[in-house]
């Protein structure tokens, strides 16, 4: 009986270490993206989603994800990440990032697409750059335009 107990006590041990939801780092020039193929080097534009289950999807941009989600069971997204543009291989919530659009920052896939974790750094941008801003729930509305 008490072999029994430890197994289960290791099984429920091993599952939540098994779910673990969270990030993992990027290996830029090393990891493809899993949308696109393309090897993942741009380190102001990468992307990552996690699983409620801990799986990773790593993107090479904003762009990638948003339209690798068109082929996902979203409800079965824990996390959606984006880079900061301004700290470079920082993973932040793209749910709650400010996000510019201007032709004058390009982006992996064309898409001249760019996260701010800030929406003051966003507007610096903007300012300096040109483009449009957008709240994640606009930009999942552009795309699907």
């Amino acid at each position: 009986m008490q072999t029994l107990k430890h197994y289960s006590i290791l099984a429920l041990l091993l599952l939540i270490y098994s779910c673990n939801v969270s990030p993992k780092p990027i290996d830029y020039g090393h990891d493809g993206c899993h949308f696109c193929k393309m090897t993942i080097v741009d380190k102001v534009h990468a992307a990552e989603i996690v699983t409620q289950k801990g799986k990773v999807y790593k993107f090479d941009a904003t762009e990638c994800m948003i339209n690798f989600m068109d082929e996902f069971d979203t409800s079965e997204i824990a996390l959606y990440l984006s880079n900061d543009y301004m700290t470079p291989e920082s993973l932040i919530d793209a749910t709650k990032a400010t996000f510019l659009i201007s032709e004058n920052i390009p982006s992996p896939m064309g898409a001249f697409l760019s996260a701010f974790k800030s929406k003051a750094d966003a507007e610096k941008m903007q300012a300096e750059k040109g483009g449009t801003l957008y709240n994640w729930n606009e930009l999942l509305a552009h795309f699907k335009d």
